[in-house]
């Protein structure tokens, strides 16, 4: 397969979530909704913050990009319960989807599956995994009209047998972390394929029963270049960095130093206005990027165009899950201490009793299996993250909550009044079908 030029072009990715954080709940209430009241206002406010901040003027910034260099492609992901907020909240939320919706139309900006909910399901549920995709990707063609062919896992998680189930799904590649330990002496700037492995062969039977396609002979792996993506997403304004302050030519300059097919600059969507505020100049940075790179004779590519215009050239070998968080790129930011995995195991453990309650067509009980999915969002188990230093400084930012003792206990006491439901819930279905 030839290559498009001599130099690497670049793939630009964004994710872009916002979660349902819990009210704040304690057991002794009687409301039957956990996400939204007089308390849970919290979301909305801060759907509306974020728009106005990042989301609207950097898409508009994004599509005058694309108006003004033709060659300029980048590409979302765009979770589910972010896009249920963008339909659930009036006007803003209107406004937001509407300036996604632009973007896609040019042709130039690609969406990527992820978990409807972005979630861990697939540590404990595969059936649930490949469920929350189809329901994702069922989504984003009823909003966007287009199809996904590329998979970007909640926070980047991957292995080798994850790899191997997106592929038996029908997916033609994938987004990964192209952390040093994983990497090896292999160039991160080139495309990659899984490491042969065997799934579980009733993994594979639910894979295959819930492919999109069939499953691709070179089925490939785009691995960021986290040290140039984090340059940007969070040291960017950063006044004690020694590259301080980072320019457009600056930055050109160095994606102009590295050889090989593709540099995959993944980040959250946030960085522009949110985590960076537009006081550091990152709207000017990102509106003169595009020309800079083009003027160094490097191109943008979307990540299927990315995987189908270039061949793999090495292997990935990854038998423990690898992310993009923290500095151990591993589970920990959701899981291991004693907070995490009592609360992971609690959520789970009603994992057969709603698939009991998925076949009833009743608007109750559709209500407690969408709280039980949003249950499962990385973001609450995050929160109890007990890390410290920069890495707890980070977890601390994003959370809601004053200390992860105290995002546990809000954690179960919702956890506890869902659990009572659906026992209430499966015991009155019973009687039903007795009587």
């Amino acid at each position: 397969m030839p290559k498009i030029s001599q130099k690497p072009s670049v793939c630009l990715y964004f994710q872009v979530h916002q979660p349902y954080r819990l009210k704040t709940y304690n057991f002794f209430h009687d409301e039957k909704d956990f996400f939204v009241g007089p308390e849970g206002a919290l979301n909305r406010d801060i759907f509306e913050k974020v728009a106005r901040k990042s989301y609207l003027p950097t898409n508009a910034l994004m599509l005058e990009l694309l108006q003004n260099y033709p060659e300029f492609k980048i590409s979302f992901s765009l979770s589910g319960v972010f896009l249920e907020q963008c339909l659930e909240y009036g006007k803003i939320g209107k406004e937001v989807l509407e300036s996604f919706q632009k973007l896609v139309k040019t042709g130039r900006v690609e969406l990527l599956s992820e978990t409807y909910y972005h979630s861990l399901t697939f540590l404990y549920s595969k059936q649930d995994y490949a469920e929350q995709i189809l329901k994702h990707r069922r989504l984003i063609r009823k909003l966007f009209g287009v199809q996904t062919k590329v998979f970007r896992n909640t926070e980047l998680i991957y292995n080798n047998e994850l790899a191997q189930f997106i592929r038996a799904m029908g997916f033609s590649g994938m987004l990964l972390e192209g952390w040093d330990k994983v990497v090896g002496e292999q160039n991160v700037h080139e495309v990659h394929a899984p490491v042969a492995s065997n799934l579980h062969p009733e993994d594979l039977r639910i894979a295959m029963s819930s492919s999109v396609e069939k499953p691709k002979k070179n089925f490939g792996l785009l691995l960021k270049n986290y040290k140039l993506s984090d340059d940007i997403a969070f040291r960017f304004g950063n006044k004690a960095w020694e590259e301080f302050p980072l320019t457009a030519p600056k930055y050109a300059h160095w994606l102009d130093s590295i050889s090989g097919d593709t540099i995959n600059l993944f980040m959250d969507y946030e960085t522009f206005g949110e985590h960076q505020w537009e006081e550091t100049g990152i709207f000017d940075f990102l509106r003169e990027l595009p020309g800079e790179v083009l003027k160094a004779g490097i191109t943008f590519q979307m990540p299927s165009e990315t995987l189908q215009n270039y061949e793999n050239k090495g292997e990935i070998d990854c038998h423990d899950y690898l992310s993009w968080a923290d500095q151990e790129r591993d589970l920990s930011a959701w899981t291991g201490n004693s907070l995490q995995d009592s609360a992971l195991e609690a959520v789970f453990s009603l994992e057969s009793a709603m698939h009991v309650l998925k076949k009833s067509k009743k608007k109750t009980v559709k209500k407690l299996v969408d709280a039980w999915h949003k249950l499962q969002t990385s973001d609450h188990f995050y929160y109890m993250c007990l890390k410290f230093w920069n890495d707890g400084d980070v977890h601390k930012y994003f959370s809601p909550y004053e200390s992860p003792y105290e995002a546990y206990i809000s954690f179960m006491n919702v956890f506890s009044s869902l659990k009572e439901q659906v026992l209430e819930t499966q015991k009155s279905l019973n009687l039903n079908q007795n009587a």
